[in-house]
């Protein structure tokens, strides 16, 4: 779900909401109560992947193997001995 900021026309009250894309912005301000919210775009978390079957959650940390990872901390991985 994507992170979206809202800005209060009213009382500059800012604030960040993770909502579907189909939702409908959200027009009251948690501060003031007026209806004076705008939605812009997110800075904050962006998209989060949940579940199986995405390269960030399944595959991005899988090229190397485990023994690798560890020495590469150390600087010393057998992999890349040339």
């Amino acid at each position: 779900m994507p992170t979206y900021g809202y800005h209060c026309q009213q009382c500059k009250h800012t604030l960040e909401v993770m909502q579907s894309i189909t939702a409908e912005p959200l027009r009251s301000c948690p501060q003031c109560h007026q209806d004076s919210l705008i939605r812009g775009p997110g800075g904050g978390l962006g998209l989060h992947f949940k579940g199986s079957g995405f390269y960030i959650t399944d595959y991005k940390n899988s090229s190397q193997p485990s023994e690798c990872k560890a020495a590469d901390k150390n600087g010393c991985c057998p992999c890349k001995a040339s």
